[in-house]
């Protein structure tokens, strides 16, 4: 192949140098798939970020399609095993939410000394409530149970959670939820 000189120079003292096979379609392609394949993750990504967590509709089912609605805090611990101990002050609403599942919770105070001894007494069979599994969330004390796990028979939840979290020398503030799966 012979090569023809160029006007004002190149490589190789003016010869031009024979085009070769360029590789930009392989390129552009690449880059338009990517472009098509990651521009709707991305608006997905920012439509979940700037979407609201709690949205209900006009019965009051979240996007699960669960209902929650307020119960006595006895039925909430009743469906999980356990009762209101002594000293227990409720704060809040306890509440059940339903559609396939059931999910109770209750939240209350209680002294920080009777935690264990009231813990110890609803669920006998259960492992020493620990802080190792509360890795997470702001609890100083957690108890997961399920029916392998210590969780007594007749009782209507699959799996109960308990979190503790120490809010003074004397006051103890106990989360509680039962659920099925």
């Amino acid at each position: 192949m012979a090569r023809t000189p160029r006007a004002g120079g190149g490589p190789q003292g003016g010869a031009d140098v024979p085009r070769g096979r360029t590789r930009w379609r392989w390129v552009a392609a690449g880059v338009a798939v990517s472009a098509l394949i990651l521009l709707p993750l991305l608006i997905a990504l920012v439509g979940f970020v700037f979407s609201e967590s709690d949205d209900r509709d006009e019965g009051g089912r979240d996007e699960g399609g669960r209902t929650s609605e307020q119960v006595p805090c006895s039925e909430a611990l009743a469906f999980g095993g356990a009762a209101l101990p002594a000293g227990a002050r409720p704060t809040g609403a306890c509440t059940v939410q339903g559609f396939q599942d059931i999910h109770y919770s209750a939240a209350f105070r209680m002294p920080r000394t009777g935690v264990q001894d009231w813990l110890i007494h609803t669920y006998p069979d259960a492992p020493a409530p620990g802080a190792e599994s509360c890795l997470g969330t702001e609890a100083d004390l957690c108890l997961d149970l399920g029916h392998e796990q210590g969780l007594p028979t007749g009782v209507d939840a699959h799996a109960v959670q308990v979190r503790v979290a120490h809010e003074d020398a004397g006051t103890a503030l106990v989360r509680f939820t039962a659920f099925t799966m």
